[in-house]
Order: structure tokens, then sequence, then C-alpha cells
């Protein structure tokens, strides 16, 4: 009888100048286990993204160590570090239970690319013969520079389709059961967190945002599945569940208000968090009561810019006056600037860094948290077309130089004083 495939999942380290997790996990990975659980293979998974320390709600710390800037970063003045576990522990770990005959390759930012170059090129030294899939956000966005930097030998684009089908078949594979879910399937250990998903892309196009080309249209989940899946997970012990939706609260009467009701009924000790800033404009009384009865601790709203200019060219989802209206209602219900907080963009093209201290001004009078948000490019979204149009950048840029750490210093002339100051400004008002 022929032995069983052998496949290995690997989400790759960082290398940036800081990174932390809120709530991180590599879902669309984990989907893709999912989806291979559907056929007769040993599957492997390595996550270089472990959580060395844990703190709230089950953010936490990566392991972290300096390493040498690339050319096109050595004159930045940060220190430049590989994130997660260490390249002995990846060894370990990949070498336990190879070899393997296909390797299946995530990726995120595409500034992050020089983690999926060097996981590629330790699994190809140990394991010749070993066929290497790269997916995710930095194959599909950057997928020439993929192609032609990555050492893959295939670069999946887009969501997993039947172009994956075909893959398989090629390999002699063939469904043989339904699929399980990935946290039934002992490839990844019990976080105290979980990602959750009720939709998949989003039905706005604001010009920074890659949503739509990550995932072309706009699909609902059934919440009947949505709510098995926090029953699941719940079971096997994880209190705190965060949003990765990013149009959350879209037509909310029909989808997560009756979520959240069956979730106030059927659990205690639940909390849920929303890093991806949810659409001010769709809060109203009911959804705030809800929010607190089912012990919303991380609520993080959308504003951005408080420019009524750059709010309606950027894609009219938010004004002030939405922002200032859901603020009110959600601080009604007893959410302080502990749980509440505004995402505030700045480095947007055009944006001046006088427009950004009105935005901090405003927030601190409405006396929520204040999130900073660096801007940082994305190919094919219209800020990416407007910076190339004008000169700004090359569509040909090297990744690294559009990382949101460095992007608005590099190209806007923005002084490093004055955003440290910034930044410095916004910290110790956080913590009042």
């Amino acid at each position: 009888m022929p032995s069983k495939k052998r496949f290995l999942l690997v989400n790759p380290w960082v290398y940036d100048f800081s990174a932390y997790s809120f709530w991180a996990r590599p879902l669309g990975l984990l989907k893709v286990t999912e989806y291979l659980s559907q056929f007769d293979l040993d599957i492997n998974f390595v996550d270089c993204l472990e959580i060395e320390k844990f703190k709230h709600y089950g953010t936490g710390k990566y392991r972290s160590e300096e390493v040498a800037k690339p050319d096109v970063l050595k004159d930045i003045p940060f220190k430049y570090k590989r994130y997660g576990i260490s390249e002995e522990e990846f060894l370990f770990r990949v070498k336990k239970n190879g070899p393997y005959d296909m390797v299946l390759i995530t990726s995120i930012m595409g500034y992050w690319y020089p983690g999926v170059i060097r996981a590629v090129d330790i699994i190809k030294s140990l394991f010749k013969d070993a066929y290497i899939i790269l997916g995710g956000i930095y194959a599909t966005l950057y997928y020439q520079h993929a192609l032609n930097n990555s050492g893959a030998d295939f670069v999946y684009k887009g969501k997993l389709d039947e172009r994956f089908d075909g893959i398989l078949h090629n390999l002699g594979l063939k469904k043989i059961s339904l699929k399980k879910n990935y946290y039934k399937m002992g490839v990844y250990e019990t976080f105290p967190f979980a990602p959750i998903l009720t939709s998949y892309g989003c039905p706005f196009n604001c010009s920074y945002c890659a949503s739509k080309l990550i995932y072309n249209g706009y699909l609902r989940c059934d919440n009947a599945e949505v709510l098995q899946e926090i029953r699941d997970l719940y079971n096997l012990g994880v209190r705190n569940f965060a949003f990765y939706d990013d149009a959350l609260l879209v037509e909310s009467e029909k989808y997560i208000k009756p979520l959240l009701r069956d979730v106030t009924v059927k659990f205690n000790n639940i909390k849920f968090h929303t890093p991806n800033g949810l659409h001010a404009r769709f809060i109203d009384d009911e959804l705030a009561l809800l929010f607190k009865k089912a012990n919303f601790k991380t609520i993080r709203l959308s504003l951005e810019t408080t420019n009524p200019i750059r709010q309606r060219d950027t894609g009219n989802k938010v004004n002030n006056e939405d922002l200032v209206n859901a603020v009110k209602i959600l601080q009604s219900y007893g959410f302080t600037k502990k749980e509440l907080g505004v995402y505030l963009m700045y480095g947007l093209p055009g944006q001046s860094i006088e427009e950004v201290r009105e935005g901090v001004e405003l927030l601190k009078k409405l006396n929520v948290r204040v999130n900073l948000a660096e801007f940082s490019p994305i190919p094919g979204t219209d800020a990416w077309k407007e910076l190339i149009r004008k000169g700004v950048i090359d569509e040909n840029i090297d990744p690294l130089l559009t990382n949101n750490s460095i992007f608005s210093l590099l190209f806007w002339g923005y002084r490093r004083d004055i955003i440290y100051n910034l930044k410095w400004d916004v910290k110790n008002y956080n913590a009042m």
C-alpha cells in the first residue's frame, strides 16, 4: 500500500523594524489545512510566528533578534529584526517530519518578503525534491516580484479555487472525506484567542485598501456556521475571539445582531475584539447594547482622517459626524477609552502633519483611544496609482520601501522628530 503524501505548511517569519501580535494568526493557511483534510495526507504545520509572551486578552510579543538590513534599507536609522522562533527551532521542526512532497508557504505584507525567501531557502536546502507553493497576500499583490524573487516553484495568486484542485489532482490525490475544521486537526495548538470571520471581502472601495484585490466580491457566512465555530473553539478552552472581517457591521440586522443575540444567551466569560476598524455609521443603540452584553473588550472604529475632502476621496465610508455619533452611543453604554479606540492614519497621499494633529485633537476631545496607523501603499489600489501618476514612487519599487514604519519619512518628508513627538504625545494620552 503506497504511503501517504507528506505536506508541510509554513507561516514564515516577519522581518521588520517592529512587530507585535494583535490577535494575529495565519487564518488563510489554516483554511488551506481544512481543505487538505479532505485528502489522505500527512499534514505538518510550522508557525514561525508563535507568540513568546502573551499579554492582554491573548495579544503578545514575538521573540526577536536583530539581523542585517537589506541594502535598500541600510540608511534607515532603526534596528531591523527577525520576529518569531529561532532558525534552529525552525530547522528542528521542519526536519522532524520530513521529507515532504509539497510545501505550502503563506505570505502577508509585501515588505515582509525576506521571511518568505529565507523559509524557501532553508526548505530547498533540506528537501531538494519538495515542490514549494507560495500563496497569500504578498504572492497575490506582488505576483511578479514573488515570481522573480521568492524561489518558490509555483506562486499562487488569489483565493483558493479550482486551480488548487488541479495541482492536487496532478499528485494523484482525490477527496476521500468531508473537510474538518482546522482546530480539530491537531495541527495547531489552542491559543488564548481565535480569529473569527463572518464575511469575506468588502462592499466598499477605499482608495488605500486592497480587500477587493485579495478577495473579489463580498460574501457573508451563514450565522449558524459561525456560531458553531465559536462553540467548538469555546469547548476547546478559547475565551477571546477576534473578528477579522473588513465589514463586520454591514447588514447588521441580518448578520451580526442575530449572531450576538445568540452569543449572549449561549456563552459565559467570553470576550470579543475588533482589531480591524468598524464602520462608525452602522453603530446604533441596539448594536452598542449587544456589544456590551456580548462582552466586547476591544472596539476599534475607522476614521483615518478628519478632512472632509479626503474622507470623500478615499472612499466616503465615514465622516466626522458619523464618528462622533458612534462614540457617543458606545460611551452611553459604558464603553470607555480602555475599550474604545479610533484608527487615525498618517502619510496618506497629500496629507499634512497638521491634518493628523487635528485628528488627534478631535479624538482627545471625544475621550477615546487614539490608534495611529501609518499609511503603506499597496499595488493595485487607487492610492498606489495616484502615487505612480504623480511620480512619487515607481511601479517597480522594492516592497521593502513601502514599509509603513518608514514610507512617510522617505517619501513625504515628514521630520523624524515631529513624528516621534506626535507618537509620544499620543502614547502619553492613551496611558492617562
